[in-house]
């Protein structure tokens, strides 16, 4: 029997807590499952100019519809780029020093590259946003007067919303990355710095308030060591604050994400925010559904960059509990 209790992490006269696996399939899966009966119910009975709300079966269908477009148009761009490949090939025989181009296919972007676009901008200004308020914070929560003199600048600008700000960054970036031939688009820095503007409080934040709350045990221990400043930081500071560091992260990534939407929507740069402003202006009778997709997608992605962010802090962390959410 205390084989039995200990396979189960038990012990002799202690209540075992059995952990049913089932349930944390079964319980969100019936959630999606009530979620997707309430919205095909009620979508059926709103009226729209452009036709009914569509349910989930609509906007599967306008999904497979989306795919297939891709597909299609994927082929174009092989098909232009063989052409163009016999093309050269059929010069570059009839005279080996000509100079041959490789023009770029010029096709509408499809939904799915829309999706690859958005990424990327989102991981452009994320990564900025964690490379500048990672390190302030950690000076900011070593050096209390210097804290105390940021915060208020700090507090102003964190609620700034990203409509006020793209205004201001596509002017200053139109003023200053002047180029015939730009490495990158106007409209991609314009979108990244929105997004770096707006996601780095978070993180900034709560790396501040991880380093400051640091057990001042660890930090007599420094002392004691005669721990230099970087590998104080190394070794005492960011073990420590970690756990905050990655709530930040968290919480910043999923601005990032919701700002970068609302970016593209109003600037019309290249993204899911302008797929969705595109098919809204649109006016067909399969926008609501595209819409429908959309919104779906971008609520899916943002789900799984919040688990993947989950599951590095898992790594990196100390703290490895499972309750982490």
């Amino acid at each position: 029997m205390q084989a039995i209790l200990k396979s189960f992490g038990g012990a002799q006269g202690a209540p075992v807590k059995l952990v049913l696996p089932w349930r944390s399939l079964f319980l969100p899966l019936l959630g999606i499952l009530a979620f997707l009966c309430l919205w095909q119910m009620g979508a059926s009975q709103v009226q729209t100019s452009l036709g009914t709300l569509p349910g989930p079966v609509a906007t599967a269908q306008q999904f497979a519809a989306l795919y297939q477009e891709h597909v299609q148009e994927q082929e174009k761009a092989d098909a232009f780029y063989a052409r163009q490949a016999a093309r050269n090939a059929e010069k570059l025989a009839a005279d080996p020093q000509a100079e041959v181009k490789i023009r770029p296919y010029t096709g509408r972007p499809t939904f799915f590259q829309q999706i690859g676009t958005s990424l990327v901008t989102v991981a452009t200004g994320f990564v900025i946003a964690v490379l500048i308020a990672i390190p302030l914070g950690i000076v900011l929560g070593l050096n209390h007067s210097l804290y105390q003199a940021v915060n208020p600048i700090v507090q102003i600008l964190k609620p700034v919303s990203p409509l006020a700000w793209l205004p201001l960054v596509t002017m200053v970036v139109s003023a200053l990355y002047a180029s015939d031939d730009p490495t990158l688009s106007k409209s991609f820095i314009n979108s990244a710095f929105t997004v770096t503007l707006c996601s780095l409080w978070p993180t900034l934040l709560n790396t501040t308030v991880g380093v400051a709350n640091i057990d001042p045990d660890l930090r007599n221990v420094s002392r004691v060591l005669k721990l230099d400043p970087l590998t104080h930081v190394r070794k005492i500071v960011l073990p420590s604050a970690v756990p905050m560091i990655f709530t930040g992260l968290r919480l910043s990534l999923g601005v990032a994400w919701m700002v970068l939407i609302a970016a593209e929507m109003l600037a019309q740069n290249p993204g899911l925010g302008k797929f969705v402003w595109d098919e809204f202006q649109n006016g067909s009778s399969q926008s609501l559904a595209r819409i429908m997709v959309a919104v779906v997608t971008i609520g899916l992605i943002g789900f799984l960059l919040d688990r993947g962010m989950l599951q590095l802090q898992k790594w990196l962390s100390w703290d490895k509990r499972s309750d982490l959410r």
